[in-house]
């Protein structure tokens, strides 16, 4: 499965940088999950549960309280208030 570089940053600094195959979170326009290859765009990201996907087939579940979600096309950044792990 097509992997891309996925980092997750807060005040306090970066809780994830990683390769990863998806990001499941909730924007501004309701639920959205970015994969590799995925058309670049900017949207703020509500309070929610954050699902990420990696390669070897494991996830892990934490939640933002809201931030700013970036996607080009060689990266993606969650900027959030605040972070935590589920």
């Amino acid at each position: 499965m097509n992997t891309f570089k996925l980092t997750i940053a807060s005040p306090d600094g970066d809780i994830l940088s990683a390769d990863v195959t998806s990001l499941s979170v909730r924007g501004a326009s309701g639920d959205l999950a970015v994969m590799a290859g995925h058309i670049p765009f900017v949207t703020s990201v509500k309070s929610c549960d954050c699902k990420i996907e990696f390669d070897d087939g494991s996830e892990k579940i934490g939640r933002t309280d809201g931030g700013l979600l970036t996607v080009s096309s060689d990266k993606t950044t969650l900027l959030s208030g605040s972070f935590s792990w589920k």
